[in-house]
């Protein structure tokens, strides 16, 4: 009875919401629905478009649409959490997130499915910083941190491969459209969730809205991404590309100056010069880069060449998923507490590069059991294991004042890096594959050996690319284990509301 009171009391001290892991639930279920949305219509998209009547040229905008918005606007929305308090925000991005996919799921032409996947990706950028920010600032503890993020690196990294399961089962059983419905009955539950489990705390009124920097910023990161989705059909030389990338990198250049000499800057510099923080923000782009390009690869290979349908395909993906959760949380959350981050983020590395240079022998004979099975397994252990030190990494020792920009930033990076690695790898893919064809005798069989000679040179530059992910977690992230480091001392300080 003694001890009871006694882990009470302690719990009193430190400001603990007894109702925090059901406050997680509904945080994890609202990151679940941004993050699956990236990949939950690439098995409908054939649907949607012959329903539509889009050309092949413009089909991709039903991706690039929703990943521009999300990651131009996160910074920005990473401030208004700061500034209007984070369970507001969070509560009108999950009402705005389920009134836009309720418009995309009813859309009669091309144009308003594009504008409400655009819509999509504005209030994901609202919700998607208040989520993390609130899940920062709600378990403080660094063993409690260490679970939660751990179920919040799970869902992050699985998301996508969960995105491609449901959208199989919806496009085949009902409608290509429920996988935009699918959205409003799990935003009107975490709604409620919000309301009923989530602690409000008033925003900071000195924080002020750098108008000038979301410009710069958000018009950089939108010209480089779309830079990269039209290198696919243009070429990289082309006119416009070229154009697209100098100036998005001016408009990147613009925005350092000036946030160096704003007087409320939208992406504090501070964050950026530390460079565990740093190294976080980086392994993360590079090791997206490297998973989107599987996915819609290994999508188009289990459809197109071996036959697969929209549900098997999806169902293809759910080892992978399965390997992303338990390195989430049965490696990474019980490790990272007693050794330090990158010991987790090298070798997740390292493994998710061996599964994918194991794709790089795929044929069009290639079978799933024998040669895809053991490198999605791989892959899904590898990012398992990075994911989770990534994320509680780069959130640690952050002042409140800043939790919501520096969660911002992280999926800033994870959502340009699926951007860029998509358009990226895509382009390599269809360019090799295009000379392959053209060496060699046109007939059947030269066409589909050529499309799966792109997707394994696609996918050996990933591999390269995760490779580059490990090294610079090992140069840049040395921060110490928590049990051996400074206690976080911010974040601790502020209690729940």
């Amino acid at each position: 009875m003694s001890l009871g009171r006694t882990g009470e009391s302690r719990a009193a001290a430190q400001g603990a919401d007894p109702h925090r892991w059901w406050g997680l639930v509904v945080i994890a279920l609202a990151q679940l629905m941004v993050v699956l949305d990236a990949t939950i219509v690439n098995i409908a998209l054939p649907s949607a478009q012959r329903a539509l009547h889009m050309s092949d040229g413009n089909r991709q905008w039903v991706i690039t649409a929703y990943t521009l918005a999300f990651g131009g606007l996160l910074l920005l929305g990473g401030r208004v959490a700061d500034l209007m308090g984070r369970k507001r925000t969070f509560v009108i991005g999950l009402v705005g997130f389920a009134a836009a996919s309720a418009l995309g799921g009813a859309a009669t032409g091309s144009g308003m499915l594009f504008g409400a996947r655009a819509l999509q990706g504005v209030f994901a950028a609202v919700l998607a910083p208040s989520a993390l920010s609130l899940l920062t600032t709600t378990f403080t503890d660094p063993r409690e941190r260490g679970k939660a993020f751990g179920v919040y690196g799970a869902l992050a990294g699985s998301g996508s491969a969960i995105g491609l399961i449901v959208g199989g089962v919806l496009t085949e059983y009902l409608t290509w459209r429920w996988c935009l419905y699918v959205n409003v009955p799990i935003a009107a539950l975490a709604v409620f969730g919000a309301s009923a489990l989530l602690h409000d705390r008033p925003g900071h009124d000195d924080v002020r809205l750098d108008v000038p920097g979301a410009v710069l910023g958000c018009g950089g990161l939108v010209a480089i991404v779309y830079g990269f989705g039209e290198a696919e059909p243009r070429g990289w030389t082309d006119p416009l590309v070229l154009g697209l990338f100098a100036a998005g990198a001016l408009l990147l250049v613009a925005f350092v100056w000036w946030q160096a000499r704003a007087p409320s800057p939208l992406l504090p510099l501070h964050i950026l010069r530390d460079r565990n923080r740093a190294g976080c923000f980086l392994t993360m782009m590079l090791a997206v880069i490297g998973m989107f390009g599987l996915f819609l690869f290994m999508t188009y290979y289990l459809q197109v060449i071996l036959r697969y349908s929209p549900v098997r395909t999806g169902l293809a993906f759910l080892p992978m998923t399965a390997a992303i959760v338990t390195g989430s949380t049965q490696i990474s959350a019980r490790l990272l507490h007693h050794v330090p981050p990158r010991l987790l983020m090298v070798p997740g590395m390292l493994l998710a590069a061996s599964g994918l240079l194991l794709l790089t022998r795929l044929t069009v004979r290639s079978s799933y059991a024998g040669e895809i099975l053991p490198s999605l397994l791989l892959l899904g252990l590898g990012m398992g294991l990075t994911f989770m030190p990534v994320f509680a990494t780069a959130t640690a020792g952050i002042a409140p004042r800043d939790s919501g920009v520096t969660s911002a930033t992280v999926n800033t990076a994870q959502q340009v890096g699926g951007s860029i690695g998509t358009a990226l790898l895509n382009t390599l893919a269809t360019t090799s594959a295009a000379a392959y064809v053209a060496a060699r005798p046109h007939r059947p069989a030269t066409v589909a050996a050529g499309v799966v000679h792109g997707y394994t040179v696609a996918i050996g530059w990933a591999a390269a690319i995760m490779l580059l992910a490990g090294l610079i977690a090992g140069l840049l992230v040395t921060a110490r284990a928590p049990k051996h480091g400074p206690r976080p001392q911010t974040p601790v300080s502020e209690p729940v509301a």
